[in-house]
């Protein structure tokens, strides 16, 4: 029997791994995420310092072999403590040559300090006070607001860890309590980061954020980089980018990502799939965009795609769309192949539906 408190995890957990998601499909194209997560440069973000039991500052020495902590950041391991165990480089610096002190995190399953770089020591409060939030997998959705409230400050922090941090957090935020920022969202300094080339990993989240921001001459932008991205079949920030334009200009937006993605039969796999992940959170926050007309996008697509059923059936099950049932049994008794993955999306759907009908 599952208690109230294992339902709220897998809830926070299924809503935050969604727009990660969104995130990584828009930051590597032609690689399905969640699964590229793998290939990806360890970076850093709150839940590093959250989980992990220790977390110092530490100053290399000259050969960048000791490490001289300066800075208690978690943990019990005091200041002037050498640490001299292997050191695992995160990021790709040349730890002689730094001059601030490092961040340096172990968690007591592991092996070894990872180095996530450098930082100035005067920056040891905040980070302390990220170490000490609620870890993200075990939140409330009601605590999801104030959670990326606090940390919008920090996203054009001078301080590229800082910044770093706030990035990560927001990215892995539900796209609903993302909405809940938009009193206050700067649409001018967002369109400045966006523009910034040094900024340009953090892309995606820029482009959400103007998106709730409602800020129409980025709409204009947004609309002619979809449409180039139509003609090259590039899926770089579609994701987010069709999350925005659906922000922006709601239902009406809906149709057009049904004529130009779910019904193009020329669109390719990473393509549909920013799109119908772009129309499911959307469809979760059921505000600009209603969950009722999401559901009608993805009747067509279905039509026109049975063999990709899959990737929107854990959604409507989600959504208790039972009217499903039928078409889906049909489905999954015809000659229609299905991959793995997908059919067993659209048989767990079958499933929580019999589930359903009992109770």
């Amino acid at each position: 029997m599952k208690t109230k408190r294992s339902m709220k995890i897998r809830s926070a957990n299924r809503a935050a791994l969604s727009l990660v998601a969104l995130m990584l499909c828009a930051a590597i194209p032609a690689v399905s995420c969640p699964m590229c997560l793998g290939g990806r440069t360890i970076s850093i973000s709150a839940q590093e310092l959250v989980y992990a039991a220790r977390s110092v500052l530490a100053l290399p020495d000259s050969n960048g072999t000791t490490f001289k902590v300066v800075e208690v950041i978690k943990g019990d391991t005091p200041n002037g403590t050498v640490i001299s165990e292997k050191v695992l480089k995160a990021d790709p610096i040349n730890v002689r040559g730094s001059k601030l002190p490092l961040l340096l995190i172990r968690d007591d399953s592991w092996d070894n300090w990872v180095n996530f770089g450098p930082i100035d020591s005067a920056r040891a409060p905040l980070l302390r006070k990220f170490a000490a939030t609620t870890r993200t997998s075990e939140m409330d959705p009601a605590e999801w607001p104030s959670h990326v409230a606090s940390f919008l400050p920090y996203l054009d922090s001078p301080e590229p860890m800082i910044a770093t941090i706030a990035d990560a957090e927001l990215s892995s935020a539900p796209y609903s309590a993302l909405r809940t920022l938009k009193p206050k969202l700067d649409a001018e300094s967002l369109r400045k980061s966006l523009a910034d080339p040094k900024l340009a990993n953090r892309e995606p989240l820029f482009i959400i954020l103007l998106g709730i921001s409602g800020d129409r001459p980025s709409a204009r932008s947004f609309q002619n980089r979809i449409e180039q991205s139509r003609l090259s079949k590039d899926s770089t920030s579609l994701g987010p980018l069709l999350a925005a334009m659906l922000e922006i200009r709601g239902n009406t937006y809906v149709s057009w990502i049904e004529k130009n993605y779910l019904l193009d039969p020329q669109r390719s796999a990473q393509e549909l799939d920013a799109a119908l992940l772009a129309l499911g959170e959307h469809g979760k926050a059921d505000d600009a965009v209603s969950r009722n007309r999401v559901v009608v996008a993805y009747r067509f697509f279905l039509s026109a795609n049975p063999e990709k059923a899959g990737l929107v059936a854990s959604l409507l099950a989600d959504w208790q769309r039972w009217e499903f049932t039928t078409s889906f049994k049909s489905l999954i008794e015809s000659r229609v192949t299905l991959p793995s993955s997908e059919r067993y999306a659209v048989l767990d759907f079958i499933l929580r539906s019999q589930q359903a009908a009992k109770n």
